[in-house]
């Protein structure tokens, strides 16, 4: 074996041992984590939780430290009694706005949990199971909330897709959705339309990351993160991002995979019921 000969070969095996040893980014959590901290315009290192389900709280907050706010009113649907909701702190923190929830059950532990923003018409929340039918009648007539608002948070767990796509009587500038992280980018994939749909605790239910990005983009919206834990979807309205967002604005870019473990600043003891203002 001639020395140049040997020299290459060598060569030639390194590549192939860093190669190797290189991080894959679609399938190593810690390698992704970094490349995201590492980058100011990804959202992921500002993640939080108050009252969010998770690190929502904290990625609201950061999005409009970039955006902005206009009027601070929101619309959220699913929320269950609401102390475990995406604007729950919204609310804590002076913002107006809209819940919608189907559950009666869920619905009388609202009533009496928020008893003080009901009454002074910081919020107003209705009972009734939303379809794709109904929901412009739900915001618009009798929640009363037209036109371009900060917030729309939606969380049904399986017409979100196409309740989304429904709105018209609200223009969000901001929009958190649930999506199905059982299908990784680039697969699209969306819960067939069913109007009685309840969740059965399966996989059935949402759509996957890439088919909302694509949804967003349809209505006029990027993609902008998902909180860590693989739960909910970020968009902005596209004007409004300028560059103040990771890019690419796509679901390969941006997907959090399921993941429960907390990692990231969580809040203290259960709520158990509205102490704001």
């Amino acid at each position: 074996m001639t020395k140049g000969f040997a020299k290459k070969l060598r060569i030639m095996r390194q590549k192939l041992r860093n190669l190797l040893l290189k991080p894959m980014k679609c399938n190593n959590q810690e390698y992704e984590n970094k490349r995201r901290f590492d980058d100011p315009l990804h959202l992921d290192r500002f993640g939080y939780k108050v009252y969010s389900q998770n690190d929502e709280d904290g990625i609201i907050q950061e999005i409009f430290n970039r955006i902005g706010t206009t009027n601070k009113t929101f619309v959220e649907f699913g929320v269950q009694n609401g102390l475990e909701s995406n604007c729950h702190y919204l609310l804590f923190n002076g913002w107006n706005g809209l819940w919608l929830e189907g559950s009666k059950k869920h619905f009388k532990n609202l009533q009496k949990c928020f008893k003080k923003p009901l009454a002074a018409k910081q919020l107003t929340a209705i009972n009734a199971f939303i379809t794709a039918d109904n929901i412009n009648e739900l915001i618009g007539e009798s929640g009363k909330i037209n036109g371009e608002i900060d917030l729309l948070s939606i969380d049904i767990d399986g017409n979100d897709y196409w309740i989304w796509d429904k709105i018209t009587c609200i223009s969000p500038r901001v929009v958190v959705i649930e999506y199905n992280a059982k299908f990784p980018p680039p697969c699209e994939w969306v819960m067939e339309y069913n109007p009685k749909h309840i969740w059965d605790g399966s996989d059935k239910y949402g759509a996957s990351l890439k088919s909302l990005e694509l949804l967003g983009t349809r209505l006029g919206y990027a993609l902008v993160g998902t909180n860590r834990n693989g739960v909910n979807a970020f968009f902005v309205k596209k004007e409004l991002t300028k560059g103040l967002f990771a890019e690419p604005a796509t679901a390969e870019n941006l997907y959090h995979a399921w993941d429960n473990r907390n990692g990231y600043i969580s809040s203290g003891h259960a709520t158990k019921e509205y102490i704001g203002n």
